[in-house]
């Protein structure tokens, strides 16, 4: 098999929830939430075995409603939280909780793809992180390098921190922050900054975007229309500390700078329709993804802005006299451009994710439940690594 052929995986019911298994380093593992209205809504666990190019997958049952957001603790493999729809005297609110896996599933024992009539087993619920009275739950981040003791929920026009320091199964807020303004204000998304010591978070409501500093819980900026439509997420260089993606239902996705958010530093109009999902690889912030509902996903090599704009430095004394007139050459910063179009998807992608374990490789998912991995293309994996 081709190396960089795709290897797909379909659930059996629409889905829109992906994260990989972020304190999962070796293995290749993502984390699934279905969306199904008549049956008992999973989380399916996905582990992909590079060499055999097989996928084997976990599912636990998720009883209490359809998943909307996904997100796995950085410390602890075996914890998660999702953001779920119930129903609640004749109206749907969206909830959160945090989960842990049980024990055979977190450790990888797989069912074998045949033996699909043993009764899958359900998560154990260790605490809720609602509260109602702060409306409808759209997604939880966790404190990126921290040790699964601190996570933001945003709720409506709310933005809360919860602690959870005596033991995973209570959660308390420890401080907050709501967003001012007419009408009926309502966060969308937000990402949790790795830099800054962790102090900052961005969110998006409508058309905005608004970094907050943490420990006062005030908004430290604000791009008021940084799209045209509806913001859908957002990501940290995770090398580069002021620089920002965003995409939306404009069909852009834009790269910010922070310091100075009068315009973007670049934007991309490759997607057709609404993109929601942005995310930059871990390693090699050059390498950008985006997932849309025109079935495609993206992937983009936004070099001139990231942190090696001029490709590997070399160190000097490493350069003896004849190279010298190359080392010109060098001084060009290299140029953007896209990569690679995957177009296995057959529905609208909503979530895009690179592996925590393999920075090479990514997942997509698609909402009528196939999640597809893919890897970069092996010459320019070896363009960016020599």
């Amino acid at each position: 098999m081709e190396d960089d052929a795709p290897v797909i995986y379909g659930l059996e019911f629409q889905a829109r929830a992906l994260t990989a298994q972020t304190a999962e380093t070796e293995s290749i593992r993502f984390l699934v939430g279905t969306q199904s209205l008549k049956y008992d809504n999973q989380i399916h666990i996905v582990d992909f075995d590079d060499e055999n190019k097989i996928i084997n997958k976990n599912v636990l049952l998720h009883q209490v409603g359809e998943i909307w957001h996904i997100s796995a603790s950085p410390a602890d493999k075996s914890v998660l939280t999702t953001c779920y729809s119930k129903t609640s005297d004749n109206k749907v609110i969206t909830c959160a909780a945090m989960w842990r896996m049980p024990k055979e599933s977190e450790s990888g024992n797989h069912e074998s793809p045949d033996d699909s009539s043993s009764n899958p087993q359900a998560l154990e619920l260790l605490c809720h992180l609602d509260n109602t009275a702060h409306g409808n739950i759209a997604c939880v981040l966790w404190e990126p390098m921290g040790d699964g003791k601190r996570l933001i929920s945003l709720a409506d026009n709310h933005v809360q921190l919860w602690d959870l320091q005596e033991s995973s199964s209570k959660a308390v807020i420890s401080s907050s922050a709501t967003l001012e303004g007419k009408g009926q204000l309502k966060l969308t998304s937000g990402r949790w900054s790795p830099h800054h010591n962790c102090t900052q978070v961005v969110t998006a409501n409508d058309t905005a975007i608004r970094g907050w500093d943490i420990r006062s819980m005030r908004q430290i900026y604000c791009i008021e229309n940084a799209h045209g439509q509806l913001v859908r997420d957002l990501d940290f260089n995770p090398n580069k500390q002021y620089y920002l993606a965003s995409c939306g239902d404009d069909c852009k996705v834009k790269f910010w700078d922070v310091r100075n958010i009068n315009e973007p530093v670049k934007s991309l109009e490759e997607h057709s329709h609404w993109v929601w999902s942005v995310r930059y690889n871990n390693s090699h912030d050059q390498l950008v993804l985006t997932g849309s509902s025109d079935s495609r996903v993206i992937l983009s090599n936004m070099v001139s802005i990231s942190s090696e704009p001029f490709g590997h430095l070399v160190d000097e004394d490493e350069l003896s006299d004849q190279e010298d007139n190359h080392q010109d050459k060098r001084k060009e910063p290299l140029q953007d451009s896209i990569i690679a179009t995957y177009e296995e998807h057959e529905d609208s992608v909503y979530a895009v994710e690179w592996s925590s374990a393999d920075p090479w490789l990514f997942a997509s998912l698609g909402y009528d439940g196939r999640l597809v991995i893919n890897r970069v293309p092996r010459a320019l994996k070896y363009q960016i690594l020599l």
